[in-house]
């Protein structure tokens, strides 16, 4: 199999939180839905090797770019996101009342927020389905940056998205957060007629979570751990960067992004020092991902497109 330089360093962090979720299910004894995971993962298995027939047998770069990048997209989701679930119970106190100061700081403050959007229901259920749009836009600037031929760009993309994750999950295990589900009891603040995501229900499960750890591990019920910072923002603001040399795709990602973040807040139940911290988290694991490209990759990082 022949695989690019960036793509074998994600394959390798790949293999190793496999492993590390294998050694800890095995101590912890956690039940796993083999069946559902087996299937994500075969999925992630199938674009890798439909990617080698483009590259190996087609010489087709285009294709095999964006279908070995999908690939290696889904099996980093799911080995990150079982990972992060092995990390529970919290072993360290929740920053969650720090972050709730550090928003008063800033002069905001959730309950308000909520409910005052709870009076422009419209508004909350669009927000709710632009919120729920963050991996169908990674998967869309995938293709596009693949199709387009931005190699560069594209290994970027992965590579701030995978080391961006990562590092989030490491600052939640010391530093662990849950959200305004967490702390307050949703609906009493918004009332039963705006639908959050995030809601009370969903906060109890978080606590529960928080203090027994999981006893079984399915993709079928997979809830966001991490509140600050924030991976949804990490994801905004990717979206956005990566297509900032099309004139055609940019202005929609930015407006897109532009409405995700007060979503994040209201539907992802997540403090503003929250999405704060994502911008930072962002900017760090571009920094890193620039760092590690391989800088023999002939494609610039910049091209204007019509």
């Amino acid at each position: 199999m022949v695989f690019l330089p960036v793509e074998r360093f994600i394959l390798a962090l790949i293999a190793t939180l496999f492993v590390l979720d294998a050694g800890l299910i095995a101590l912890g004894g956690a039940a796993v839905d083999i069946g559902g995971y087996a299937a994500l993962v075969s999925c992630g298995i199938f674009c890798l090797a439909i990617g080698q027939v483009y590259r190996t047998l087609r010489n087709e770069a285009r294709i095999a770019a964006p279908v070995t990048a999908a690939g290696l997209f889904i099996l980093l989701s799911i080995a990150g996101s079982v990972f992060n679930y092995l990390l529970l119970p919290v072993r360290f106190t929740p920053i969650d009342d720090f972050l709730l100061r550090s928003d008063a700081a800033l002069g905001f403050d959730w309950p308000s927020f909520a409910a005052w959007m709870s009076h422009y229901p419209a508004i909350v259920s669009v927000l709710g389905s632009v919120y729920q749009t963050s991996l169908i836009q990674m998967i869309a600037v995938i293709l596009l940056l693949g199709f387009s031929g931005k190699l560069l760009l594209l290994h970027r993309f992965l590579l701030t998205g995978i080391l961006g994750a990562l590092l989030a999950i490491v600052f939640w295990f010391f530093f662990p957060s849950f959200g305004t589900s967490y702390i307050y009891d949703v609906s009493t603040i918004t009332g039963p007629g705006a639908a959050l995501i995030v809601d009370s229900g969903y906060g109890q499960e978080l606590k529960h979570l928080a203090a027994h750890g999981v006893t079984a591990l399915t993709p079928e019920k997979v809830l966001g751990l991490i509140a600050f910072p924030s991976v949804h923002t990490l994801m905004a603001c990717m979206s956005v960067f990566f297509l900032r040399w099309s004139r055609v795709y940019f202005p929609v990602a930015a407006c897109l992004n532009l409405m995700m973040l007060p979503a994040i807040i209201l539907h992802g139940g997540h403090h503003l020092s929250d999405v704060v911290g994502g911008l930072a988290l962002f900017c760090v694991a571009y920094s890193l991902a620039i760092r590690q490209t391989s800088a023999n990759v002939k494609e610039p990082v910049y091209s204007p497109a019509a």
